[in-house]
């Protein structure tokens, strides 16, 4: 699966990047019809602690999930995103199998 991982004003370490591309590669245990995804990484200016902000968006045939979420580090927004997704995707699969 394609990883798209883009990085608004700032430029994004290669460790990161590998974590998110192992997390995403992972979301293909739980439904394996996912064509690419696209990660956007965003840093607020504020002056709150949470401040970075991390969308993924799934390319799935018939149906894009999207998850965005804003944590003190990219790490916590990514896990928590994973885990919606995770859901998001077993919900999914279910609905599929109750078609057939």
């Amino acid at each position: 699966m394609k990883v798209n991982v883009q990085a608004v004003n700032f430029n994004v370490d290669k460790d990161l990047v590998d974590l998110i591309e192992n997390k995403i590669n992972g979301l293909l245990k739980f439904y394996d019809n996912i064509i690419d995804a696209q990660v956007h990484l965003k840093v607020q200016k504020t002056s709150v602690k949470e401040n970075k902000e991390l969308e993924i968006r799934l390319g799935i045939p018939g149906y894009d999930p999207v998850v965005k979420k804003t944590a003190n580090s990219f790490e916590t927004a990514l896990n928590q995103s994973v885990a919606v997704l995770k859901k998001t995707l077993i919900k999914l699969k279910e609905k599929q199998r109750e078609k057939h």
